[in-house]
């Protein structure tokens, strides 16, 4: 699967079991990464793309780590990740560039040189934030 996630610079992904932010702009550009393959997010993250009609790919479910398989892509806020990082090939971390109240942390350390590969960064301007950093991440494939 490939995970995507939103944290803030403290690798937060949620307080209180909720988002710490959106943006309509990273949406569409998760849809647009995603297009043609099936989108995961539990009935929490859907909520984040009603109204949106071009996203005829999007699964709603309340285990999205258990059910995506090899390409899919699973949208995770407010969630543990650590106990699926076998099954992850690819992880698109969006980076807020801000600090926010959390209580929930991205629990998978990307910056392991034996497990992931850094291999783009792209930052963007968002509706609500003036830049919003992608990073991507690939597994390192071990014998």
């Amino acid at each position: 699967m490939i995970l995507i996630i939103a944290v803030d610079d403290n690798n937060g992904l949620a307080f209180n079991r909720r988002r710490q932010s959106q943006d309509r702009i990273l949406r569409e550009k998760i849809l647009n990464i995603c297009k043609g393959n099936r989108l995961w997010v539990t009935p929490y993250s859907a909520k984040q793309f009603d109204g949106m009609s071009y996203c005829p790919e999007l699964n709603v479910s309340d285990e999205p780590l258990q059910e995506a398989v090899n390409g899919e892509y699973v949208f995770a806020e407010n969630m543990l990740l650590h106990d699926f990082e076998k099954w992850i090939e690819k992880i698109i971390v969006f980076r807020w560039n801000r600090c926010y109240p959390s209580d929930l942390q991205f629990d998978i350390d990307v910056e392991n040189p034996a497990r992931w590969k850094h291999v783009q960064t792209e930052d963007f301007a968002g509706f609500s934030h003036d830049k919003i950093t992608m990073d991507v991440y690939e597994r390192i494939v071990s014998d």
